[in-house]
């Protein structure tokens, strides 16, 4: 299978999917096969990536001026939560991304534009227009061409995050656990994530390849090594 690989090129791939879904175990297992091939591998994540970019995942995600024991953090206007993930993004692309793959890199990134429809669309209701002029801004063009959608029911991917007892989800009193406030969310918000994304991959079946996320790390990076292999078979 070495031979497909021979030839330097860029290849752009973006990992998808809700809260817990395993996308960070993919991108390590895979990127760390690909290594093995004596191939050039670039990871990023969204939003980050840059120190730009960590500085507005903090902003976002951090919230360390609040006191977490009356709420554990605090939730960014829709429009304000889609405009600094588009920032993060387009300085990700500048420095990081567009640069790897012109060195003919293999680029994983832990989310990308679809997080952002699946996300501020789906969950939050913004309008499709309105983000696809928004992300149109930033990508100048340059979408994967293969996205791993990491497919979980939204229960298990927030239990996997710890939070069984939240109070939204399983009448518990209080909030425990979590990374950030996307857990904190409604159970009607995360199913109408998944139910995006799921939506998404239907319609561009070239791009996007589903994976049951409850498939063991090793039986994944098997499944999305194998598509990228036929994938650049075929061109």
């Amino acid at each position: 299978m070495n031979d497909i690989f021979d030839t330097p090129r860029g290849l752009f791939l973006s990992l998808e999917g809700g809260e817990g879904t395993g996308k960070s175990s993919l991108s390590s297992t895979l990127s760390a096969k690909l290594m093995e091939l004596d191939l050039e591998v670039t990871i990023c994540r969204e939003p980050g990536g840059t120190v730009i970019g960590e500085r507005l995942r903090k902003a976002l995600f951090n919230n360390e001026d609040q006191d977490h024991r009356e709420k554990p953090f605090i939730n960014p206007d829709p429009r304000t939560e889609l405009l600094v993930f588009s920032a993060a993004r387009s300085q990700l692309i500048t420095e990081v991304i567009r640069p790897a793959l012109n060195s003919g890199n293999i680029v994983i990134c832990d989310r990308y534009v679809d997080s952002t429809f699946a996300y501020q669309h789906y969950g939050r209701g913004l309008s499709y227009e309105l983000i696809d002029e928004t992300v149109n801004l930033t990508i100048n063009g340059l979408m994967p061409s293969i996205t791993f959608l990491l497919d979980l029911d939204p229960r298990e991917g927030l239990r996997r995050h710890g939070i069984e007892d939240q109070m939204n989800l399983f009448g518990d009193s209080e909030r425990i656990g979590g990374n950030n406030y996307l857990d904190f969310e409604s159970l009607d918000f995360h199913d109408r994530v998944r139910s995006g994304y799921l939506e998404m991959a239907a319609k561009d079946q070239d791009r996007w390849m589903v994976l049951d996320a409850n498939l063991s790390p090793s039986e994944l990076t098997r499944l999305a090594f194998e598509r990228m292999a036929l994938y650049l078979r075929s061109k």
